[in-house]
């Protein structure tokens, strides 16, 4: 069986990946990875009536701009896998009508791009698709209106709290050879360690990453050492200190090549955010301007890319329910 240990997958017929974008607001512009991102508007509605459509035209410009870089048309793809954080998740959805794309629709909160890395990979190595993507989004003003309150209110945000990116991207995978491939990817559980705290997400997700990348190095007997790059999906400042301070009991430094990507997409001091990024787009567009730029230019040669979701809704928060949590993680390799 291509498993290996209780929670890898092993892609034997690696995916390739052929294509990435990313799209993003003016705030996550003026951030350290503002020129390596395909597309910055200065206009956080994108020209749009809302910001729900808002959201929904981040992930039509991501799909397009990804497609390009692969030199295909929409209709080429045997499956498109998306979801963001909104209710029914109505950005990818409505994002992908009239586009003829057979279409999966997926909620991990802000582990999305990894899960739909993920299913996009099980699909091609498994010979259900030759073609495939994988989307995700998330917009600072959708997120704030339906888990917190609407922007107008003007609330207090405490230190723990996170600024939700407004962000998507979009990888195009397939079977024609590149230099950059999915490897295996690590499933994960939901861990719920009872924070019921919205305005503290990144101490509700890290026992998620801990125990994912845990049973990541279980299954396939490697260490952080043999990673170029560890980088968790937006635990931010909190999050990440938490992370590695579970890993220090149990006696293993996840080192400096550990990062978290809502701790490095703004400026945290410069730009005020608190704790550092969040949401489905923090990981995404990380991923797809920072990261596989890096993998495509021969500066990072085997990475785990662990974005991180908080499994709750506005209405379980209201009744007090703690926040479940899960995690999943992705090796891509480069031959750059």
């Amino acid at each position: 069986m291509p498993r290996i240990g209780k929670q890898t997958l092993r892609f034997d017929n690696a995916p390739s990946i052929l294509g990435w974008a990313s799209v993003v607001g003016k705030k996550e512009g003026e951030g350290p990875l503002g020129p390596l991102f395909d597309l910055v508007s200065t206009d956080t509605r994108f020209g749009q009536d809302s910001w729900e459509k808002a959201e929904c035209q981040m992930q039509k410009e991501a799909l397009q701009r990804a497609l390009q870089k692969a030199k295909l048309v929409p209709t080429q793809l045997d499956v498109l896998c998306a979801g963001d954080l909104l209710n029914q998740c109505i950005s990818s959805n409505y994002a992908v009508r009239g586009l003829h794309i057979p279409f999966l629709g997926l909620y991990g909160a802000c582990s999305t791009m990894s899960e739909s890395l993920l299913l996009a990979s099980v699909m091609i190595d498994g010979g259900y698709a030759q073609r495939a993507a994988a989307m995700t989004s998330s917009h600072f003003a959708t997120a704030e209106r339906q888990y917190r309150q609407p922007l107008e209110y003007g609330g207090q945000r405490p230190p723990t709290s996170q600024w939700t990116v407004t962000g998507a991207g979009c990888v195009v995978l397939g079977l024609t050879p590149s230099v950059i491939h999915v490897h295996s990817a690590t499933l994960g559980q939901v861990i719920d360690k009872g924070i019921t705290d919205a305005n503290n997400m990144g101490s509700a997700m890290a026992p998620a990453a801990y125990e994912t990348l845990r049973q990541h190095f279980a299954d396939t007997g490697r260490s952080p050492a043999d990673y170029d790059l560890i980088a968790t999906g937006d635990l931010g400042k909190v999050g990440s200190t938490i992370l590695r301070d579970l890993f220090s009991q149990d006696g293993v430094n996840l080192g400096e090549h550990y990062v978290d990507c809502g701790t490095i997409i703004f400026d945290l001091i410069r730009q005020d955010v608190h704790a550092g990024g969040s949401g489905c787009g923090c990981a995404a567009s990380t991923l797809c301007s920072l990261i596989l730029g890096k993998m495509a230019q021969g500066e990072l040669r085997r990475i785990l890319i662990c974005a991180t979701g908080a499994l709750m809704s506005p209405l379980a928060t209201q009744q007090g329910e703690s926040i479940p949590s899960i995690c999943h993680a992705v090796e891509i390799t480069s031959e750059a």
